[in-house]
């Protein structure tokens, strides 16, 4: 009898977007008699765990991030970066001993630094290459890359040609053993009827993700419109109804992938994730960046002056107007498939 390897998969716990695209190489891994281990925390492990209950489970503890709600998240960022090195040299230390002590064969991990290691093959998943920083820019690219090269390989979520992510994806040089994996999406396109008017999926870092959710819920709970808004919290389980707003804590990938098909225009942030779900799709988006993520910003941005999806800043958002512009761009095209080549990409282990 083969003896399946383990293979342990780590998302970054900033937000649910790193792990949600976890989903499609979890799933590949098992199509592929892979044994999958997820180390995860907070909502991340409890969305994993939703779509996967019968999955081994570590419980592995992030980098502790605070985000301000009047500090521009940039700035946040670079004031706590000695908390972020200390929090991968932490996890470094600790991914030592988990290989031991679960068996595990290979690694795969979303953007967590620390976990590189000469025991077992190693991958580093992403697509920004190219961090957005308003200042030390240089410092922190070479210091992306000093921990990138440690990994055996880096996957990156984009088509060099289709280019999801603009310049963030295809800086002028690419990490070492660097290979495009292609858009990642846990959703499948279908023709479905329309049920609403508006769809908003609340995601990202607190204290921002109340905030928006708090706006959009007063924006749409008194339109004469069907509107669903879904919270981003996994560990919770309730709905309520708000006149023709149905207010949702959270739902598996196969219900959000119904009502998205099901919706005539999405409300959300523009993380990455997000946006290889809509091209899966193709879909008319309004996009609302997390203030002071300078990664959302720039897609925002990249999308907007592609005439692609229209986007207003948290503090001037106003929904109405914001409707009316969205008429203007011509919305998100579907891809066709582009087939990744798993049985390449798992050799490594």
């Amino acid at each position: 009898m083969k003896v399946r390897k383990r293979i342990l998969v780590a998302p970054l716990d900033w937000g649910i977007g790193h792990a949600t695209r976890c989903i499609p190489i979890i799933k590949a891994l098992i199509e592929h008699e892979f044994e999958v281990v997820i180390a995860a925390d907070n909502r991340p492990l409890h969305l994993l765990t939703t779509e996967f209950p019968n999955l081994e489970v570590i419980r592995f503890c992030g980098y502790n991030i605070k985000y301000s709600t009047y500090m521009p998240m940039s700035l946040s960022m670079i004031l706590q970066v000695p908390k972020i090195l200390f929090g991968i040299r932490k996890e470094h230390k600790a991914i030592e001993r988990i290989i031991k002590d679960y068996n595990i064969d290979g690694i795969i991990s979303d953007n967590r630094f620390g976990l590189s290691t000469k025991k077992v093959p190693c991958v580093f998943v992403t697509h920004q290459l190219q961090i957005q920083t308003p200042i030390l820019t240089n410092a922190i690219q070479n210091l992306n890359y000093q921990f990138i090269n440690k990994f055996n390989t880096c996957w990156i979520m984009d088509d060099e040609k289709v280019n999801l992510a603009g310049e963030l994806s295809k800086p002028r040089i690419l990490p070492n053993n660097s290979v495009y994996i292609g858009p990642q999406s846990r959703f499948e396109y279908t023709e479905i009827e329309k049920k609403y008017d508006f769809l908003a999926i609340i995601s990202g870092p607190e204290p921002q993700r109340t905030v928006l959710e708090k706006g959009l819920i007063k924006s749409l709970k008194d339109r004469k419109e069907k509107s669903l808004i879904v919270l981003g919290k996994p560990e919770l389980k309730t709905e309520e109804q708000v006149g023709s707003l149905s207010i949702k804590s959270h739902l598996k990938a196969n219900d959000l992938n119904k009502a998205i098909m099901q919706s005539k225009l999405i409300i959300c942030r523009p993380g990455y994730s997000t946006i290889m779900d809509l091209s899966k799709l193709g879909k008319k988006v309004i996009f609302i960046p997390t203030p002071g993520q300078t990664e959302q910003e720039y897609l925002a941005n990249y999308f907007l002056e592609n005439n692609i999806a229209y986007s207003e800043n948290q503090n001037k958002f106003k929904l109405e107007l914001a409707i009316k512009e969205s008429v203007k761009y011509k919305g998100i095209n579907r891809l066709i498939d582009s087939k990744t080549n798993w049985d390449q990409l798992f050799s490594l282990f």
